[in-house]
């Protein structure tokens, strides 16, 4: 693999509560890769996140087994750390999956980062995926956070990806790659 990125399509959320991408994910390419910029939400200490479909978006809630870590910092304090984060953890479950957890709503409180998906045509496989985030939550603080799983479902595709917020809207945009 070269690692060459092919923009596939993207997305301006602007006051939107979700942003789906229900086209160009297929046999294309092994590995999409999504890209987020300046995610910011309407409600406050709210979770950035993503979820699955086999059916070209017409419902989600694919079952996800996944982990969730993240470092973060303190600016006014200095303080800071790196923490596995268990309640963000998915077992077995059809919820969604937190990309970035607690983002603040201030013109200064956003989010950027990646989310990598794999095989996800495969009829045989589970899909793994990873996301890479780094914002400013509602404290404030600098995290960075960390998750990483699977989507448990060998026989069927995934042809859709929807990131949303866990309460109200959002703005920013997403960017879908196929990498060759």
């Amino acid at each position: 693999m070269s690692g060459k990125l092919t923009l596939i399509s993207s997305a301006t959320a602007s006051n939107s509560a979700s942003v789906e991408f229900t086209s160009g994910i297929d046999s294309s390419y092994d590995e999409y890769v999504f890209y987020f910029v300046d995610i910011n939400p309407s409600s406050d200490s709210v979770d950035f996140q993503t979820q699955f479909s086999t059916n070209a978006g017409s419902s989600y809630g694919m079952t996800i087994t996944s982990t969730f870590w993240m470092a973060h910092h303190n600016p006014g304090s200095g303080s800071g750390g790196i923490s596995y984060q268990s309640n963000y953890d998915l077992a077995q479950s059809t919820s969604n999956q937190t990309l970035f957890r607690t983002l603040g709503n201030q013109s200064s409180e956003s989010c950027v980062g990646e989310m990598h998906l794999f095989s996800p045509s495969s009829t045989t496989k589970v899909k793994h995926f990873y996301g890479v985030t780094q914002g400013v939550c509602s404290d404030p603080q600098s995290y960075e956070n960390f998750s990483a799983g699977y989507v448990n479902d060998a026989s069927n595709d995934i042809d859709a990806v929807r990131f949303s917020i866990s309460s109200g809207n959002f703005d920013g945009q997403i960017y879908c790659f196929g990498v060759s």
